[in-house]
C-alpha cells in the first residue's frame, strides 16, 4: 500500500481509503467488520463515513454505520491505528429525519452533529471533518450546470468555518474537508482560512471516475496548487464500471439492483461509454473494477480513492488495484474513449 500526506498536515493517508456506506443497510456489523479487517491487513489506514450514512438514508437506519464502526474500535481497541473522517449532513435532498430536516452548516448544527457522531463512534476526535454537501444551492450530485438563485439564503461561509475552528481548538476535530464541493465555494473557504486564522482545508471529496472527469475541469488545479487533495468516491461509477451490470444484468443484492433512486450512471450515452471502458480492460487482460480505480488511484490531484464493496470478494479485488500500474497504450486508449465520450455521467 502507498501513502500520501493527506493535504499540508503531517498525516500519511493510504492511497485506497475503506468507504462504509453500506454499513447498517446492505450490510451487517459482522460482514463490516470482517470488511475492516481485510482493509487494515491490506495496509488501509484511511476509513470514511458520515452522520447520513448508510445510503440510501432512512430513519430506520440512520447513523447506523458511525455505531458499527464505533462498536469496532471498542472491541479492537485500535482507534489509533486510523484516521477517521466523518461528515455533517447539509439541508435538501429530501432528508426530514435528521434535526427535523432543518439542516444548516451553523454553530447549532455542527456542534450538534459533531457531538453525536463522536458518542457513536466512541473516540473522543474524528480526524477529518467534512461538511458533506453545501448548504447552498450549486451544481451537485450529478447537476453539471449552474443555476444561480439571487434570493437564497444560506449560513455565510465565515461562520461555518468559525464554528469548526473553534471544535478545533476543543480538540474534538484535528482537520477540516469540503465535500462534493465547487471551485468556487473551496477557494473561498481557502481564503478565509488563510485570511482569519481559521483551519484549512486539507481535502475536496467529489466523486471521480472514469464516466465522470468534470473534477479535472476546474478543481484538479485548484486541489494541486493548494494541496487540497481530492477523496474520490464512486470511482467504479456505483459498481457500473465493475462490468457486473453489463447487457442489462442485475445482480442479487447489488445497489441498483437493491435502490431505483440511483440514476446517475443510467442514462444509454453512460451505458454505451461504460460497455467500451468495460470492454478495453478486458481486451488488455485486466480486471475492469481494477483498471477503473488504478486510474483513479494515479491521478497527481488524488489523496486516496475510496473503495467500497458489499463482500469480501469485490474488496480483495478493490484492494488488489493499488499495485496496478496503467500502460501508456491502455492510458491512450482511455482517454481517446473519453474524448469521444466526455463525461457522459456528470
Amino acid at each position: 500500500m502507498h501513502y500520501r500526506k493527506l493535504g499540508r498536515t503531517d498525516l500519511d493517508v493510504s492511497a485506497l481509503c475503506l468507504g462504509t456506506m453500506t454499513w447498517g443497510e446492505q450490510n451487517t456489523q459482522d460482514e463490516a467488520f470482517a470488511q475492516i479487517g481485510m482493509a487494515k491487513a491490506a495496509g488501509i489506514n484511511f476509513i470514511d463515513t458520515a452522520e447520513m450514512y448508510p445510503v440510501p438514508p432512512r430513519p430506520q437506519t440512520y447513523a447506523a454505520t458511525e455505531r458499527i464502526i464505533g462498536n469496532w474500535f471498542r472491541a479492537q481497541g485500535d482507534r489509533d491505528d486510523w484516521i477517521l473522517a466523518s461528515k455533517v449532513a447539509g439541508p435538501g435532498n429530501g432528508i426530514t429525519h435528521i434535526r427535523d430536516g432543518q439542516l444548516r452548516h451553523n454553530r447549532q448544527h455542527i456542534v450538534a452533529a459533531l457531538d453525536a457522531s463522536l458518542e457513536r463512534l466512541q473516540t473522543d476526535r474524528i480526524d477529518l471533518y467534512q461538511l458533506h454537501w453545501p448548504e447552498r444551492s450549486t451544481n451537485f450530485f450529478g447537476k453539471l450546470g449552474y443555476q444561480h438563485r439571487a434570493d437564497e439564503s444560506f449560513t455565510p461561509l465565515e461562520e461555518t468555518l468559525e464554528v469548526l475552528d473553534e471544535q478545533v481548538r476543543a480538540g474534538k476535530i484535528r482537520h477540516v474537508g469540503l465535500s462534493n464541493e465547487t471551485p468556487w465555494g473551496t477557494l473561498k473557504f481557502l481564503h478565509l482560512a488563510e485570511t482569519r486564522g481559521w483551519p484549512r482545508a486539507v481535502s475536496i471529496q467529489n466523486p471521480y471516475n472514469l464516466l465522470n472527469r468534470t473534477f479535472e475541469v476546474g478543481l484538479a488545479e485548484v486541489a494541486i496548487r493548494e494541496r487540497c487533495g481530492l477523496l474520490a468516491y464512486s470511482p467504479l461509477a456505483f459498481g457500473m464500471l465493475s462490468g457486473k451490470y453489463e447487457n442489462g444484468a442485475r445482480p442479487e443484492k447489488a445497489r441498483l439492483t437493491l435502490f431505483d433512486r440511483f440514476t446517475r450512471y443510467a442514462k444509454p450515452e453512460t451505458l454505451a461509454a461504460c460497455s467500451r471502458y468495460v470492454q478495453l480492460a478486458r481486451e488488455h487482460g485486466l480486471d475492469p473494477a481494477q483498471m477503473a480505480l488504478a486510474f483513479v488511484t494515479a491521478q497527481p490531484f488524488v489523496t486516496s480513492n475510496i473503495i467500497g464493496a458489499t463482500d469480501l470478494k469485490q474488496l480483495q479485488t478493490n484492494l488488489a488495484s493499488a499495485d496496478l500500474v496503467l500502460g501508456d497504450e491502455l492510458l491512450a486508449a482511455i482517454d481517446a474513449i473519453h474524448q469521444q465520450q466526455p463525461n457522459p455521467a456528470p
